[in-house]
């Protein structure tokens, strides 16, 4: 169970680090003018930040219970 954990944190980090990245470049191409592709991936960040979240506390908890 908690290796499966670290997988799914890894996985989900390297997904928002991904998503960061290719905002910035977006960003700094200026392509997005009105700025609909920027907000739709700063929603995706969030999205993946919060269940990376959710997945380390799940990961505390088990390491909690098993000590």
């Amino acid at each position: 169970m908690q290796t499966i954990l670290i997988i799914l944190i890894v996985v989900m980090a390297l997904a928002t680090l991904f998503v960061l990245i290719k905002g910035v470049v977006g960003m700094a191409q200026g392509k997005d003018v009105t700025g609909q592709r920027s907000q739709e991936l700063m929603r995706k960040r969030v999205l993946y930040q919060g269940v990376t979240i959710v997945l380390v506390v799940l990961l505390l908890a088990a390491f909690s219970t098993t000590s």
